[in-house]
């Protein structure tokens, strides 16, 4: 009866939500392309949340192109948004083998799955995860010599 009152009160706790707000082209780099996700998260507690760690998946048409973690991204600001930048790389390689649907309209169709990984005190880590089905536009050749 005890293990259920605590579940059941861990259950309705505020937790940390989040959004993707943007995803778009960075840079091209010599290894790859670089895309930056940002993703607004809110913070209902008086005090600021670590991020323990944010993992990404890239995939276009079901394929996944890109993924990772970030260890340590830094913290959530107390009772208010925090704006996180999530770098996301794509190999060179891995952009010409789309080449379908590339060729189509010069943008990828993705989708993008991000967990975060958030210390809550007294609870522990709780996974927030969110997930982001969109366009992102490829680099041009103005892109590769600005």
């Amino acid at each position: 009866m005890a293990m259920n009152f605590i579940s059941e009160k861990i259950a309705s706790v505020e937790k940390p939500e989040a959004s993707v707000t943007n995803v778009d082209f960075k840079r091209v780099g010599t290894d790859g392309v670089e895309y930056l996700a940002m993703v607004s998260v809110s913070n209902p507690y008086p005090t600021p949340l670590p991020i323990c760690e944010i993992t990404y998946s890239l995939k276009s048409d079901t394929r996944e192109i890109a993924s990772g973690r970030i260890p340590d991204p830094g913290s959530l600001k107390a009772k208010d948004s925090t704006m996180v930048e999530v770098p996301v790389k794509v190999a060179h390689s891995i952009l010409v083998s789309l080449g379908r649907d590339v060729a189509k309209d010069w943008d990828i169709d993705y989708q993008l799955d991000l967990v975060f990984i958030i210390d809550l005190p007294v609870i522990g880590n709780i996974n927030l995860p969110l997930s982001q089905k969109g366009e992102i536009k490829l680099p041009t050749l103005r892109d590769w010599f600005a």
